[in-house]
């Protein structure tokens, strides 16, 4: 098959666009790689600053329309799948719409139905919005509603959501929200991440050798409350401060995905998505390093892949309470870590291979 995957979020189209193409089909991603993060792409759609980045972004797009044409599936990883207006993506989305044989929204990343069900009916206990009964009042929460509810966002996002063939949620999250507008015409497909190579002939973990846990934090720029990344920052401090000969910590802000991962790579565990029923990209591709994920990891997201006997996640409720609690248990409890490991590395394998994940779509979009 012919496959463009337009947008980019935390690497999801550069991984799967991999897995397709093992398996034979052509792929062509075409991204501004999310921003700071630079992941992959072979259509470089990055908007450059200044008063002239955006005219050269709609030139740049103009120019592409011809090639995306004739497609069997046009992926978009959100309604906002290029840096532009809401206004001005509208007729794109509908162009391409009509010169291609099917159109695929991904239900990933900041949208209309995510805010809209997370702010007015509250269908999770927790969430980038909602604590309980009660909306979250953090600035960057507050700035997103304002967005999307009631917006030229919201219209686009409706629109694309109404006239799409097929919608993909890559979290339990994300389908949560769709399901109640989308049933007939929504699936959810696991995330994918690539396996390292070492990590497919893994020595089993038998021993801590160090004496230090190696917890890695990595934070958002300018989203740090809103993730709750403040929370768990604050916890894990206060745990290095009062086990100054058991616990290191890893600081990481704002990098690029190559060196993020380096900067990653032989840690104990990752602090991630404070309010998350489940791990996103990071945490997964951590895991797959043998990384343990102490976040999200609530019932419901193993109930949606099956999963009845791998428990890998040290989840954690919205409360420093909790991350402290949880993060001090494990640096005084070292003997867990090595079955934690490999369970993380046997979880992301049995459901996030990404040529697992592909093979999934694949079948989608045969049908």
């Amino acid at each position: 098959m012919k496959i463009l995957l337009l947008g980019e979020y935390s690497n999801v189209h550069a991984t799967l666009a991999e897995g397709l193409r093992t398996l034979g089909h052509h792929v062509t991603v075409a991204s501004n790689g999310d921003f700071w993060k630079d992941y992959p792409r072979d259509i470089d759609l990055t908007r450059h600053e200044g008063p002239l980045g955006g005219l050269r972004l709609s030139a740049k797009v103009l120019s592409c329309l011809p090639r995306w044409r004739g497609y069997d599936v046009v992926q978009l990883i959100n309604p906002m799948f290029l840096e532009m207006k809401a206004e001005r993506i509208l007729p794109i989305f509908k162009y391409l719409r009509r010169h291609n044989r099917k159109v695929v929204l991904c239900a990933m990343g900041m949208d209309y139905y995510w805010v809209s069900e997370c702010t007015n009916y509250k269908p999770l206990r927790y969430s980038d919005f909602n604590i309980g009964d009660q909306l979250r009042t953090d600035e960057c929460a507050v700035r997103e509603q304002r967005d999307w509810l009631g917006t030229a966002k919201e219209t686009l996002n409706r629109y694309i959501a109404t006239h799409c063939d097929h919608i993909v949620a890559g979290l339990y999250e994300d389908y949560v929200c769709y399901q109640p507008h989308f049933r007939e015409k929504l699936s959810f497909i696991p995330l994918p991440i690539k396996m390292p190579a070492n990590s497919l002939h893994q020595n089993p973990f038998t021993l801590h050798p160090s004496p230090f846990t190696k917890i890695f934090i990595g934070i958002s720029r300018g989203r740090s409350a809103y993730k709750g990344t403040d929370i768990m920052l604050r916890a894990a401090e206060d745990v290095l401060q009062a086990h100054p000969d058991k616990m290191q910590l890893i600081k990481v802000e704002g990098v690029p995905f190559a060196e993020y991962q380096r900067l990653m790579d032989g840690s104990d565990a990752i602090l991630d998505q404070l309010y998350s029923y489940t791990p996103s990209m990071n945490p997964l591709l951590a895991m797959s390093k043998g990384i343990i994920c102490i976040g999200g990891g609530e019932p419901e997201s193993y109930d949606i892949l099956g999963e009845t006997e791998l428990r890998p996640i040290i989840n954690v409720e919205p409360t420093y309470d909790s991350v402290r609690n949880a993060l001090e248990d494990l640096i005084l409890h070292p003997e867990r870590i090595p079955d934690l490991k490999r369970q993380s590395i046997d979880y992301v394998r049995r459901h996030h291979d990404h040529l697992k994940v592909a093979r999934q779509y694949e079948t989608l979009y045969k049908q």
